[in-house]
């Protein structure tokens, strides 16, 4: 199961890369009807819990729309809608983080603004917020264990059905601890190592 716990990580993960990635891009337009959607659903998804917003998909979702869900698809849908979230505040943040010089420099150049924010900005804007996207990565993995009360097939609920067989709880719920304690060790350990060649690489510039 811990194959399944990663792959619907990354799935949610691509998913609410684009969605945050999107709702950024709405919220430094000039629109403001772009930029009360964006912050409406931020502030959303912010403000909801993952279990409650799992629970409003698989549950209330499917009853409402009389439509079937696997509970896979549901978990992965409640992932990316609270990642994208996060993230659109990380792309945000990278993107003011680039020095507004660069913008200016593009337009005088004659390059329109949505191609100069995406040939000049977004580039510098990732670069930054790369380890910011990995700490999110690390949380949304965290937040796969929630799923379980829906009945997705992941890590916890592997432990669980283990546990129902044999009795060993101890054993089990160490095992399981293990597991995510290695894959987010190490993907830490991948942020930290990437934040230091980021800084390294501005020493040297």
């Amino acid at each position: 199961m811990l194959q399944g716990t990663v792959k619907v990580t990354v799935i949610s993960l691509i998913f609410a890369t684009v969605l945050g990635l999107i709702s950024c891009l709405f919220q430094i337009s000039h629109s403001r009807v772009l930029k009360f959607i964006s912050q409406a659903y931020i502030d959303i998804m912010r403000g909801v819990p993952v279990m409650v917003l799992a629970f409003f998909i698989y549950f209330g979702v499917t009853r409402a729309l009389d439509v079937r869900m696997s509970a896979e698809i549901a978990g992965i849908l409640t992932l990316s809608l609270n990642a994208g979230a996060y993230l659109s505040e990380i792309f945000r943040s990278g993107i003011q983080a680039v020095n507004i010089g660069q913008m200016e420099a593009a337009r005088s150049l004659g390059l329109p603004y949505g191609r100069a924010m995406r040939k000049v900005i977004l580039p510098q804007a990732v670069r930054i917020v790369i380890p910011s996207m990995v700490n999110q990565f690390i949380i949304t993995l965290k937040d796969t264990s929630i799923l379980y009360a829906i009945g997705m097939p992941e890590l916890t609920q592997a432990g669980s059905l283990i546990i129902a067989r044999n009795f060993r709880s101890f054993e089990i719920w160490a095992t399981v601890a293990a597991m995510y304690f290695v894959i987010i060790f190490l993907l830490s350990r991948l942020s930290r190592m990437i934040e230091r060649r980021l800084s390294n690489g501005k020493g040297k510039g």
